[in-house]
């Protein structure tokens, strides 16, 4: 399953949005990607395995799975984050990218690639509409978080 959706950071139609800046956003998502444990419930634990450059391999303590990761960073642009295939989970990727289409319209495009099957007319249907929606509510919270670590709050 491919799974994609844009969410819009800045609107400087609305005065109610804080702004962020390309930058601010940025490292909010190096966060995500150095402190990993606020944005993914459930988390125990992270370790960075290895640090080539711009690519990273983590081990992700979830208590009872624990899954590895490979992360690659586009400065300035964009995240990947390779779930490494195992006995527990079948791999699978998110790419975080940030889009500016005109000055200070700021969105984060997150792209998902899984290994779920989609079959309009599959029983799992429910399911995959499930795993869109709880996708949809972890990038709101990240979003939600990066604009908490913006203003200065400590992530624990």
């Amino acid at each position: 399953m491919n799974f994609e959706h844009l969410i819009q950071i800045n609107d400087p139609e609305n005065p109610l949005v804080d702004t962020l800046s390309r930058d601010q956003l940025w490292q909010g998502l190096l966060q995500r990607v150095e402190n990993p444990i606020p944005f993914l419930p459930g988390l125990e634990s992270s370790t960075i395995l290895e640090r080539h450059g711009d690519t990273l391999l983590r081990e992700l303590d979830f208590g009872p799975a624990t899954i590895q990761d490979r992360v690659t960073i586009t400065p300035g642009t964009a995240v990947r984050f390779d779930i490494l295939p195992s006995e527990t989970h079948a791999g699978g990727s998110l790419t975080i990218t940030i889009e500016e289409p005109e000055p200070d319209f700021l969105f984060l495009r997150f792209a998902y690639e899984t290994t779920l099957a989609i079959d309009p007319n599959s029983e799992d249907r429910a399911y995959i509409d499930y795993v869109k929606s709880a996708y949809h509510q972890s990038d709101v919270d990240c979003v939600r978080l990066i604009r908490m670590f913006a203003a200065g709050v400590t992530l624990q």
